[in-house]
């Protein structure tokens, strides 16, 4: 196994003082960070009013949210803070165990339910990202908890509350984005199938040159709703309107972005929307997006968003074949829509 693992990003750190070059990106494709807009920010929606008089105001906010930017914040989300700071706790832990520790859950097979690595998908990338992650299957959780790592001891009981709040919270928003496309509460729910869900947690050592590389290089989510959880140092940032905007950590809250299947089951109404994480010199960064997707599911827009004007976009597909095209891509494509159009 040794002579087939690519060394962590946290074991290089300490070694080093100049970006080794397999991680330099071409002058063409680097971050830019001077042009990037500090100043502007994304929607913060408030998600106590969606069970009361309310309502259809906080429906409409996330309506315009989903047309104008494909990503959006919120607060009153019903996620204790406990169950979020023992959850950005434990991850830090796991990234600082030794590495002997640490490696019993490394794996560089992509398919892997439960598995470390620094690497996206070896085969494809070309240049490499400045983080490692830690990815985990967790719906149904009793199916995958007992793969995922048993140190720090808590770790399967913080992170298994942690996935079960945040599936509870996509259900919430999924529900309320079906509304706002004027469908039925339960079209989304009922048009993912059997439900996938899996979370990563991604750490971000300090970086010697992080002018020269990505934490991850922009992309767009091939599932149906990411929630983000971060620590409090700054790295995602999205494109609108051509320009990347820092979206500023907020404590306690959870941005939501959506995913390329938002994107097709609303016929373009909604935009899944280019995000991607920079690095820093001085500070580690985590950040735990919690990817919620289609399982055993058939694709396409929604036939209530169908007529003469508004004819489908998209072509039916199985989940499992767009998810196998964004695998065989990797991150050096930005996404892979344009594949299923019609």
């Amino acid at each position: 196994m040794a002579a087939q693992t690519k060394p962590l990003v946290s074991d290089l750190v300490s070694s080093i003082s100049s970006l080794p070059a397999n991680y330099v990106r071409p002058e063409s494709d680097r971050p830019n960070l001077s042009e990037v807009t500090l100043d502007y920010s994304i929607p913060l929606i408030d998600l106590q009013g969606l069970h009361g008089p309310d309502h259809s105001k906080v429906i409409e906010e996330i309506a315009e949210a989903c047309k104008h930017y494909g990503f959006f914040q919120v607060k009153n989300h019903g996620v204790p803070k406990e169950v979020i700071d023992k959850m950005l706790s434990i991850s830090r832990e796991f990234f600082h165990l030794p590495v002997s520790e640490r490696m019993k859950n490394y794996s560089n097979d992509p398919t892997r339910t439960t598995r470390l690595s620094s690497s996206f998908n070896v085969k494809t990338e070309k240049v490499f990202n400045w983080g490692d992650f830690l990815r985990l299957h967790c719906f149904p959780l009793e199916e995958y908890i007992h793969e995922w790592p048993t140190n720090p001891p808590s770790f399967r009981e913080d992170v298994g509350k942690y996935c079960k709040n945040a599936r509870e919270l996509a259900l919430r928003l999924l529900e309320a984005i079906s509304e706002s496309l004027g469908l039925e509460r339960d079209y989304m729910n009922s048009a993912l199938g059997k439900h996938g869900q899996h979370l990563a947690i991604n750490f971000y050592p300090p970086c010697p040159q992080p002018e020269l590389t990505y934490g991850l290089p922009g992309h767009t989510d091939p599932n149906v709703i990411t929630i983000l959880l971060q620590d409090d140092v700054p790295g995602l940032q999205v494109l609108k309107e051509g320009k990347w905007i820092a979206v500023n950590p907020i404590p306690y809250t959870f941005i939501v972005n959506l995913g390329d299947q938002i994107q097709v089951l609303s016929n373009d109404g909604y935009k899944s929307v280019l995000h991607r994480a920079v690095v820093n010199c001085c500070k580690e960064r985590i950040s735990i997006p919690m990817f919620y997707s289609p399982s055993d599911a058939v694709i396409g827009p929604a036939p209530q968003l169908i007529d003469y004007d508004h004819p489908p976009l998209y072509r039916n597909y199985s989940y499992d074949e767009y998810f196998l095209e964004f695998w065989n891509r990797g991150h050096n494509s930005e996404t892979c829509l344009d594949m299923f159009k019609n």
